[in-house]
């Protein structure tokens, strides 16, 4: 193999590399603005200022943690409404006043939904370069043994946690099949709660944070089966 092709083979698996970094970085990001989309939903919910407050400080706290997993994930869209909600949030905290907080709360709960809508089209439009640079990079690994199969190269763990999850997603079927639905309603949001909880966490492994980011995701999908009783609950 030339040394010209061997470059061209490296450029195309580093872009791809870090085109699935940024991916995943989106998608943790993603997942703590959510937690923080539930908190100032509950902070709505609250009579009492003070119960309120409780809520709003967790919700600035997550949208604090995902400033630098959304500077890497390069949505400057989302950054922008974030930065908006969270200005909000800082104010609603300051306010002795249920109504002017709930007020703020509300402004604060569009951005953040704004910013969830930029994240999922950016998502959606780096999803789309990521697997155009995968089939670049299969093809140039089709021609020689080297480099192997690049998403396995990048991402062994990522395989082995999917596998692994397998179990819990069977498990969890069973239960929403068989359970009375308020309680499995109830188990797959302490569940998903805990999730977000972790995903906060600061330092998390990759390893860690794509187990709790696809637990996440399943126990979400299987909620969804419960929406019909959820709803009625």
């Amino acid at each position: 193999m030339s040394k010209t092709y061997r470059k061209l083979i490296l450029v195309l698996f580093f872009i791809s590399y870090n085109s699935f970094g940024n991916l995943r970085e989106c998608e943790y990001a993603e997942a703590n603005i959510d937690f923080a989309k539930s908190q100032t939903e509950k902070a709505l919910e609250k009579p009492d200022v003070n119960l309120l407050k409780y809520h709003v400080y967790k919700a600035i706290s997550a949208i604090q943690k995902t400033e630098k997993k959304l500077s890497n994930c390069g949505c400057e869209y989302a950054q922008e409404h974030l930065g908006q909600s969270l200005e909000s949030l800082k104010l609603a905290t300051r306010q002795e006043e249920l109504f002017k907080a709930k007020d703020l709360l509300l402004k604060s709960l569009e951005s953040i939904m704004n910013g969830l809508k930029a994240l999922s089209e950016h998502d959606y439009h780096e999803e789309q370069k990521r697997e155009a640079l995968a089939k670049a990079d299969s093809k140039n690994s089709s021609i020689s043994n080297e480099g192997g199969n690049s998403e396995d190269a990048i991402n062994p763990i990522y395989k082995e946690i999917d596998q692994s999850l397998e179990k819990y997603r069977n498990s969890l079927n069973k239960v929403v099949e068989t359970v009375n639905c308020k309680e499995a309603s109830n188990f797959a949001e302490n569940i998903i709660e805990q999730c977000e909880n972790q995903l906060l966490v600061e330092n998390l492994t990759e390893g860690k944070k794509y187990y709790y980011l696809r637990t996440k995701e399943i126990t979400t999908n299987a909620l969804e089966k419960l929406r019909d009783c959820y709803v009625i609950k």
